[in-house]
């Protein structure tokens, strides 16, 4: 009952008014010609307006519910309770990453803008960059490659470029990335052990922190090749 209330709220509030604040000509949108603030907020496909409300939303959901029974110990200790199904968790994220050709791409809203093919190419590039880094990230600092931080820091990447896709070049995606598949570790074990909030998948650094990351991102790298200039 509480997930149902949850969802509604976010479905039915939450998420189309920030929408519109964004994409509907809001004044998220309009910070630029109302207030002289650059182009004002701008995201292509969603890095804020889905993935980092969503983010934010876990971070809520996370404070609420508690840790997982076990997940901190009384000396103050941090267990790590492991996944059940590691091919599982790997196949739903490729299926994801499939899902995000029509997400990012699809956002064009005409298979007519030739953009389409830069943005499908930029986000296949940022999410090679992230689970790139984030494998050699925990190779280099833990010992070993960590498949599920990896298919993180995939995500991490497709998150990040989910805003600025259609603003930006090839090698920056692949850029954006490679600091997504970090940045999902340090703000993954942050959140962790620092802020003690169990988050069991880290959607609150995948799609919360790298959310904020995109939109970063969008307006340090876009060059001015596509859009208002």
């Amino acid at each position: 009952s509480a997930f149902c209330l949850f969802a509604l709220f976010m479905g039915g509030f939450v998420y189309p008014v920030y929408g519109n604040w964004v994409w509907g000509g809001g004044w998220l949108a309009t910070l630029g010609s109302n207030f002289g603030i650059g182009h004002g907020h701008v995201d292509f496909a969603g890095s804020s307006v889905v993935h980092l409300v969503g983010g934010v939303a876990a971070l809520a959901g996370g404070i609420v519910l508690g840790p997982r029974l076990g997940k901190y110990g009384k000396d103050g200790k941090v267990n790590t309770l492991a996944g059940h199904h590691l091919p599982m968790a790997l196949l739903g994220t490729f299926i994801l990453a499939f899902g995000w050709f029509g997400f990012n791409p699809g956002s064009t809203l005409a298979g007519t803008d030739l953009r389409i093919a830069v943005v499908a190419t930029n986000t296949m590039l940022a999410s090679a960059g992230g689970a790139l880094s984030a494998m050699l990230y925990m190779w280099m600092v833990y010992g070993k490659p960590d498949p599920g931080m990896m298919v993180n820091g995939m995500l991490a990447g497709l998150v990040a470029i989910t805003a600025p896709c259609a603003f930006v070049s090839a090698p920056v995606s692949v850029l954006i990335g490679l600091i997504s598949g970090v940045l999902v570790i340090l703000a993954y074990n942050f959140i962790d052990r620092v802020l003690k909030i169990d988050d069991p998948v880290g959607a609150i650094a995948v799609h919360g922190v790298n959310g904020a990351w995109g939109c970063l991102a969008l307006g340090l790298f876009a060059d001015g090749s596509y859009g208002d200039g």
